[in-house]
Order: structure tokens, then C-alpha cells, then sequence
């Protein structure tokens, strides 16, 4: 800044100040080139994890906005929230998390939207000899150990108990059943060979392409319908930003990218 001569030290360093506190209060804020991005937390059911990853990555390239993800069980997702966690949007394997945070007012109702629909796969390690062809067959004495979700956490384990269940085999299973923190814990348990058969998301079957062979899909009748709702928490702190971030998953180009990893459309 230009002065002239016969400015003081001291009403140089004063008319400094004035023009700080001009630029501070000045009703037309400036955002400089190296001034920090908009940031937001996306806690998100662990099979989302690559489409997600690819989302966010547009829209960082459209917008600007920095997305960092929580992946993990639906259910410690949705505890998390409750507990007070940092999340500005929170998007669910199973309606029952995001209708329990409804249900407390910790979401932004409006906001909410179911963006994709998922199937059960019962897989089994490659190279393994197959004594069922079905889950019908789980039962039988060639299965020794079953890895699913933990039912009370994890929406898959849910949704694979009602399947269990309504094939009435769900009893004779008990002792046989190895319960994972998350889906693709249950994977890698049927890659590592640790168990004779897993139930996954048919999203997770490509994932691990060539160590896992796809035995059979859960008859759709078998359980609940399998969507996955998103919405905007109550007390985001970015709301503007979490809310384009949902409506780029609802969005056409959100859809693509779903549907590029296995996500069946809404109905």
C-alpha cells in the first residue's frame, strides 16, 4: 500500500488497521484461491463404499466440496449419530436406522431419500466343492460354518436372518453361524476360506471376483424389500454442501455411478 511521505510510523500502522477492519466488515467477502474447501462427513453403510468413493470424487470436480466418508455397519453408524457425532449426511443399507433417527428428529426429513435397491447372495470360496445349490440347502450336513451380519447391526445379517427364517432353517443354524461386524467382513471371511459359505450384497460378489463363487440369490420374498434411504443430519454443519451431495446420489448421474457397481434402480 502507498503512502506518502510525511506519514507517520504510527498513522501508517493505524490507517493499516483501518483498512484491515474495512476488509473485514466489507459486504462483499472475497474467497481466495488457496482459501479451504467446503468439507463433509458422510457416514455410509460399508457396501457403498466404492460408488460412494466415485461420487465424491465428482463432486469435488463440480463443486469444490471435499467429502470425507465413515464406513461401517448401518447400525454403529446410526448409534454414532445419536451419540452426537459430527455427521452432515448419513445414508443407511436398511430403512429402519434412518426411521429410528427420524423418529428422533435427527435428520432433515425433506431431505430424505431412498436412492438404490440391493440383493442377498449366498457365495462360497473359489475352488471349494459345493454340497448346496441353494439356501434352501443350508441345512443340510455339507455346510459347517455360515459367516452373515451380525442381525442386530448390520442390515444384510438382518435381512439374511428373515430369509433364514422364512425358509424355516433358521434354528437348525445357530451353532453354525459365524457373526460379522459388516459385510465385507463377512467377504473376507469366505475369501480367506475361513468359512464354507457367507450372505453378502450381490454389490459385494464383484468385488472379490475370482476368490468367491455366487451359489445362489435370496428369493426376493424371503425378506424385507432392501433399500437404501440417504438424508441430511439435523445438525450438519455444512447443510448446503451435504444436501448437494444427496442430490447428486438421487441424480441421474449418481444413478449411473450406482448402477456401475451392481445398485439395482429405485422402484
Amino acid at each position: 500500500m502507498y503512502l506518502p511521505v510525511g506519514y507517520t510510523d504510527g498513522m501508517r500502522a493505524m490507517l493499516a488497521w483501518l483498512v484491515l477492519l474495512l476488509l473485514l466488515v466489507s459486504p462483499f467477502p472475497v474467497r481466495g484461491d488457496d482459501a479451504p474447501p467446503e468439507r463433509i462427513l458422510v457416514s455410509a453403510a460399508i457396501s457403498l463404499r466404492n460408488a460412494f468413493e466415485e461420487i465424491g470424487r465428482l463432486l469435488r470436480t463440480r463443486s469444490g466440496i471435499v467429502t470425507d466418508f465413515n464406513f461401517g455397519a448401518s447400525g454403529l453408524l446410526q448409534r454414532q449419530i445419536e451419540a452426537g457425532a459430527p455427521v452432515d449426511v448419513f445414508a443407511s443399507a436398511g430403512a429402519t436406522q434412518m426411521d429410528e433417527l427420524q423418529a428422533k428428529g435427527l435428520i432433515l426429513q425433506d431431505s430424505r431419500r431412498d436412492f438404490a435397491r440391493n440383493a442377498l447372495e449366498l457365495i462360497v470360496p473359489a475352488g471349494q466343492k459345493i454340497t448346496f445349490s441353494s439356501f434352501s440347502d443350508l441345512s443340510g450336513p455339507g455346510l459347517r460354518r455360515l459367516a452373515i451380519g451380525n442381525p442386530r447391526t448390520v442390515p444384510a445379517g438382518h435381512y439374511a436372518e428373515q430369509t433364514l427364517r422364512s425358509l424355516k432353517i433358521w434354528e437348525t443354524l445357530q451353532s453354525r453361524l459365524i457373526l460379522a461386524e459388516d459385510v465385507r467382513q463377512v467377504l473376507d471371511y469366505v475369501v480367506r476360506g475361513e468359512v464354507d459359505a457367507g450372505i453378502v450384497y450381490a454389490t459385494d460378489v464383484p468385488i472379490a471376483a475370482g476368490r468367491v463363487f455366487d451359489v445362489a440369490r435370496a428369493p426376493e420374498q424371503t425378506h424385507d424389500p432392501i433399500l437404501y434411504p440417504v438424508a441430511v443430519v439435523k445438525d450438519a454443519r455444512q447443510k448446503g454442501a451435504a444436501l448437494r451431495f444427496v442430490d447428486l446420489v438421487s441424480g441421474a448421474d449418481g444413478q449411473k455411478i450406482l448402477a456401475k457397481y451392481g445398485f439395482l434402480g429405485r422402484r
